[in-house]
């Protein structure tokens, strides 16, 4: 059985990047994954601007407090005022450009306007409420690095130096198909002995959280050779096959004989919890390999599966870095004393002292468990835990995009 890290390791050596790019509208392409680092067109500002609403002034004109200038101009942002005259001063807003001859702006606040002319009640410092063209961001650096899943606010800065479209990864096609005679859709009538099937919602949900383009295969008998061809069909003009159920040892578990049958097994069984049984290998399909992952059919062990070895791996796959979701260290409000020889990741919910607890069922078919927390609660092997210590706390915020 492998450990969790070898696992981990050996899925991301099999994970090819894909080399296809798009060039999107900058305005669509939020939620992609930027292929190329982009650097600045211009200067941001573009041009000396205003701090404050207030009164742009040459300093040594004011020599004193109190001292009286002349309004000789009004600069509302989006427009460019003249050169300054001598002894006066313009009445500036916020963003508007610097007019030749003022080195300062004295804001509003400690102004007082007095028909054509202001009373300054203060002694300016040159560069005073002055933002330097350039100052937030210079004309050829780097702004987004390669590798980023562009967020709204990577857009927009990318709006702000004026880059009109974006080079993205295009989306990585994912077929999912789900194994079971036992599984019912919700709204169908559950006979004896069937479920409803929860894994068709949660991979389907998970993957378009990632921005996947989702294939569904849909369900697929308790049959070798149904699989077979459900593997062969799923593997056509897609990136990864991701299944679930059908991966343990009983007689009715096929996803693992079907996956040698059309290619080749590279990976069974982890030493995690939940979700030891996991298969992992390739497909071939009109002369290509296909990456196949079989997940377990259990809820909760799908989960953690996906978030813990199928998201980095799919990461790497779209192009993102880094792809190490970041963690927190917890203070422990239980006692978690009969640890398991496996990496376990116990259903948990922080606290805002600093605190967590965990959910009293840890069973991998308690689905509730995940509902009720808010993260992961990484254990190494063997590692028990009393109350007080610091355990790796992962939340799901960070896991579910």
């Amino acid at each position: 059985m492998l450990s969790f890290d070898e696992a981990l390791a050996r899925l991301l050596a099999s994970a090819r990047t894909v080399s296809e790019i798009r060039r999107l509208p900058t305005l669509a392409a939020a939620g992609r994954v930027l292929a190329r680092a982009q650097q600045a067109t211009v200067n941001a500002p573009l041009l000396d601007n205003s701090a404050m609403d207030g009164y742009a002034l040459a300093v040594a004109d004011v020599p004193r407090l109190a001292s009286r200038l002349p309004v000789s101009q009004r600069i509302p942002a989006g427009s460019v005022g003249t050169p300054l005259q001598p002894g006066t001063a313009a009445r500036i807003f916020t963003g508007a450009p610097i007019p030749a001859g003022a080195d300062a702006v004295v804001m509003q606040e400690l102004c007082e306007h007095a028909d054509d002319a202001v009373l300054i009640n203060h002694l300016p410092q040159v560069g005073e409420h002055i933002r330097r063209a350039g100052s937030d961001i210079a004309a050829g650096s780097e702004i987004l690095p390669a590798g980023l899943r562009l967020r709204p606010q990577d857009t927009a800065l990318a709006a702000s130096v004026g880059i009109a479209e974006l080079p993205v990864f295009r989306r990585l096609r994912v077929a999912v198909l789900f194994t079971g005679d036992e599984l019912r859709m919700p709204g169908e009538p559950l006979p004896p002995g069937a479920i409803y099937n929860a894994n068709r919602f949660l991979l389907t949900a998970l993957l378009q959280s990632l921005g996947c383009v989702v294939r569904d295969i849909g369900q697929v008998p308790d049959d070798l050779p149904a699989t077979r061809q459900a593997l062969r069909a799923a593997a056509l003009d897609n990136d990864l096959v991701l299944s679930s159920g059908g991966v343990s040892v009983g007689e009715e578990d096929h996803i693992k004989a079907a996956v040698a049958a059309e290619g080749r097994i590279e990976m069974w069984k982890i030493a995690i919890k939940p979700g030891k049984p996991l298969a992992f290998g390739q497909i071939g399909s009109a002369g290509r390999e296909v990456a196949c992952i079989g997940l377990p059919g259990n809820p909760v062990s799908c989960l953690i599966t996906f978030l813990m070895l199928v998201r980095p791996f799919l990461l790497k796959m779209q192009g993102v870095h880094p792809i190490t979701p970041p963690s927190y260290r917890l203070r422990a409000d239980f006692d978690w004393l009969r640890p398991d020889a496996r990496r376990e990741f116990l259903r948990a919910r922080s606290h805002a002292d600093g605190g967590v607890e965990i959910f009293a069922n840890q069973g991998a078919s308690v689905l509730i468990s995940a509902v009720w927390g808010d993260g992961l609660i990484d254990n190494p092997p063997q590692q028990v835990i009393r109350r007080g210590d610091r355990v790796r706390f992962l939340p799901f915020s960070a896991l579910l995009n």
